[in-house]
């Protein structure tokens, strides 16, 4: 039987209360404090009512799975395109009563996690993979469409081609896994992964520091070459190499995937083992006061631990769940859920907010009627100036954007694209770089929330300091989706191991804010 470290025993038990050191690792605390038993669930419900909610709900599981071992599905030749709204409504239809929209709500849990994209989906995919029905695991998502999320709005870029050690082993972890994805995730997950890798491209000013990241990621297990002027011409015609220098290109275990796919199959996996998925908007916290904790920079008896999170429903009413452990994994909006639990606007540690902000980011699909246009086995190409594109499809259309500058960033308040962005900044770089390009055409375009670390780009990954029940894992800037499967499991590694067991990911924990020492990444796109 999996046994679990003591300060994520299921509430309503003994509960140990921990805090953090300044290195990110679990302490023990001064002393330990008995929680309440829980309340009832509802205690506005009649007990003959929830007692009869709970035999409709398993009277519902049991009809549908007698449903769906006696009916057979036809097949078709004919391929039918369903929009993602659609695909979503059907596997919700396909997972009913398994975790499903008429689940019974969970007023108390061991785990909350905050964020339903793809960290925290798989967040709960890996804590319920490894406790199955050890571990009470609730996950609160406002947009149950995902027609807002980060997650499906991306291009879904896997590579290794990384400046930090923890980013690459991340993102090599990333590529084991999705190579394995049906046995992760089951037979039915289709990633359509397309492995033509990365070109990254260096003028003269970046070609050393290229060179130095291709060593460490060859080092680490990652398998690039360097190519110079002349070797690019030759294996990629199509490309114009004047101001290049230098060019690394990722051989093995780098290129595209299908976010939506990967992020249905972490939902649906882990709703098989049990987990539980809430529709609903996280709008405040309830504390509670446990001074039998010291924590530094505090007076002893004036500490308040997280307690409830408070959640409103798509019918406007609000409702709390009580919790034992929180994940705070809402992406862009990471730093305005942090606000509400007061990290950013109290004293000593809580001084400090979390810098995680949305910003937006345009993606555009073009069409090329040029000659020597990119072929099909084209990797997806980044400029020294920012731009990127890869192909998309058998069509002969192509991704590309770029992020803006600081003075150009556009507003948030909505999701509308400039087209006069692609004109002004992204096409004069790729006619640039690839004369097929001067013909291209918009031919389709979106917008999406980047979740953006105003410190220094890179995911923050661990502990809270001051709050002893409240991990983070968010502010991956641009690369968090491929290293998905890698923060789900050190998230899930601190909640039941206590500690990261698989990648050491302690240097990118919110105590480098603290102490000033910024984790800067190199290769941002």
């Amino acid at each position: 039987m999996l046994r679990l470290p003591s300060f994520i025993r299921p509430v309503g038990r003994q509960l140990r209360t921990f805090t953090t050191s300044s290195s990110g690792n679990w302490a023990k605390s001064s002393g330990s404090s008995d929680q309440e038993p829980p309340s009832s669930p509802n205690n506005d419900e009649n007990p003959m009512s929830r007692t009869f909610n709970i035999l409709k709900s398993d009277l519902n599981k049991f009809t549908d799975k007698f449903r769906s071992n006696k009916s057979s599905t036809p097949t078709s030749s004919v391929a039918e395109e369903v929009s993602d709204a659609e695909k979503l409504k059907r596997f919700e239809g396909d997972h009913h009563g398994a975790g499903g929209a008429e689940d019974i709500f969970q007023t108390h849990c061991d785990v909350l996690v905050i964020g339903g994209g793809g960290v925290g989906s798989s967040v709960a995919y890996w804590l319920k993979q490894r406790a199955r029905d050890g571990l009470n695991v609730v996950v609160v998502e406002k947009d149950s469409t995902y027609e807002r999320a980060s997650t499906v709005l991306s291009v879904g870029g896997l590579r290794q081609q990384f400046s930090l050690p923890e980013n690459i082993q991340m993102s090599l972890y990333g590529a084991d896994f999705m190579r394995d994805v049906k046995e992760h995730l089951g037979d039915d997950v289709e990633l359509n992964f397309t492995p033509h890798g990365y070109l990254v491209l260096a003028s003269e000013e970046g070609a050393e520091t290229l060179t130095r990241n291709s060593k460490l990621q060859n080092e680490l297990g990652a398998r690039n070459e360097l190519l110079n002027a002349n070797q690019l011409k030759a294996k990629f015609p199509w490309i114009n190499t004047e101001g290049i220098v230098l060019g690394c290109h990722g051989l093995e275990k780098e290129g595209w995937f299908d976010p939506w796919a990967l992020l249905m199959g972490y939902k649906k996996r882990a709703k098989q083992y049990g987990a539980h998925f809430v529709n609903g908007e996280v709008v405040g916290f309830e504390l509670k006061e446990q001074p039998d904790i010291i924590v530094r920079g505090n007076t002893e008896g004036d500490y308040q631990a997280l307690d409830k999170v408070v959640i409103k429903m798509p019918d406007g009413e609000t409702r709390t769940i009580k919790f034992a452990i929180c994940v705070l994994a809402a992406g862009a909006f990471s730093g305005h859920i942090a606000r509400m639990a007061n990290i950013g606007m109290g004293k000593g540690l809580l001084a400090f907010p979390l810098p995680v902000e949305p910003r937006k980011r345009y993606v555009y699909v073009i069409n090329t009627q040029g000659q020597n246009a990119p072929g099909l086995g084209t990797p997806l190409t980044v400029d020294p100036c920012g731009t990127y594109f890869r192909r998309d499809g058998l069509g002969g259309n192509y991704l590309c954007g770029r992020s803006p500058t600081y003075e150009q960033e556009p507003p948030i308040d909505n999701l509308d694209v400039d087209h006069e962005y692609f004109e002004t900044d992204i096409w004069p770089s790729l006619a640039n770089r690839c004369k097929a390009f001067e013909s291209a055409k918009v031919v389709n375009c979106w917008a999406g929330y980047y979740e953006y670390n105003v410190f220094d780009e890179n995911g923050i990954i661990g502990a809270h300091p001051y709050y002893n029940n409240m991990l983070i894992a968010t502010g991956f800037s641009g690369h968090g989706i491929q290293q998905t499967p890698a923060v789900g499991r050190a998230i899930s590694e601190l909640i039941i191991d206590g500690q990261f067991r698989s990648i050491d990911l302690s240097r990118l924990g919110f105590d480098r804010i603290v102490v000033d020492r910024p984790m800067f990444e190199t290769n941002i796109v």
